[in-house]
């Protein structure tokens, strides 16, 4: 509760300086509107079905490519991660697709597969893939010797101890991988909208504002709902893996 009221205190006070800025002449209000005009625009574009179909599409978008990306990186991260040979023969493969921009591919994949939902869901799932699959090839990096010795010393067989001791200890790095990842795909898919000028979306929404009706306080106010999406995303799922990893954060503690 006490984090709550401070990042409410922090709000309140940029949104108070932005507001004074404009208001005293700092910048110009036809630039840059006051805080108060876009939130009332945000108000007024909730209520419009328009606007809602924009959002709803976007999120759709997001959640579906942060699925797909979860469900190739995972399981690739886990063959990574336990078979070095194999990670050792793709290293070279991996290194040269890890540092391209999704947004360099845009053209790539607006050709290819065309403007539609396809072409930002593409990009949003291999910009996503990375943190994801990072984290998995990192926490099978981090188990520790003796509790593989420990279990095969029990007995336990190859299966047994990914079930009960490399998946466990890889879940709170896996998580970590997709709470970065949601971000990563939540602002690809909007870029993606915005450069391709998709039809619907956030993105679209924002770019028709821009340079249709001109419009700075529509822009802004599309700007911070897709920033509120991603905050409230982040929060949801940080509280979600407070709660589900609290024993990963006490045996590390304990071990600090």
């Amino acid at each position: 509760m006490r984090s709550v009221v401070r990042n409410l205190a922090g709000l309140a006070a940029f949104l108070l300086l932005w507001e004074l800025v404009v208001r005293l002449g700092v910048v110009n209000e036809e630039d840059i509107p006051p805080a108060t005009v876009v939130l009332s625009r945000i108000v007024e574009l909730f209520g419009q079905e328009e606007f809602l179909r924009d959002t709803i599409a976007t999120v759709l978008a997001w959640l579906l490519a942060l699925g797909i990306a979860a469900a190739i990186a995972i399981p690739l991260g886990l063959v990574l991660g336990s078979f070095p040979h194999v990670r050792v023969a793709t290293r070279a493969i991996v290194e040269f697709l890890r540092p391209i921009p999704s947004v360099a591919l845009i053209p790539l994949v607006l050709v290819t597969i065309g403007g539609g939902p396809e072409a930002k869901i593409t990009l949003a799932v291999y910009a996503a893939l990375w943190p994801i699959l990072y984290n998995t090839i990192y926490a099978f990096d981090e188990i520790d010797p003796l509790l593989i010795d420990t279990a095969r010393s029990c007995g336990v067989g190859k299966t047994g101890i990914l079930t009960t001791v490399a998946l466990p200890h890889a879940a709170p790095f896996v998580f970590t991988g997709i709470r970065m990842s949601a971000a990563v795909s939540l602002i690809v898919v909007v870029s993606t909208e915005f450069i391709a000028g998709a039809s619907v979306g956030i993105g679209g929404f924002i770019l028709q504002a821009a340079h249709g009706a001109g419009r700075t306080d529509l822009v802004l106010a599309g700007t911070v709902v897709a920033g509120l999406i991603g905050y409230l995303a982040n929060e949801g799922l940080e509280r979600l893996g407070n709660r589900w990893f609290r024993w990963h954060k006490a045996t590390t503690a304990e071990v600090a």
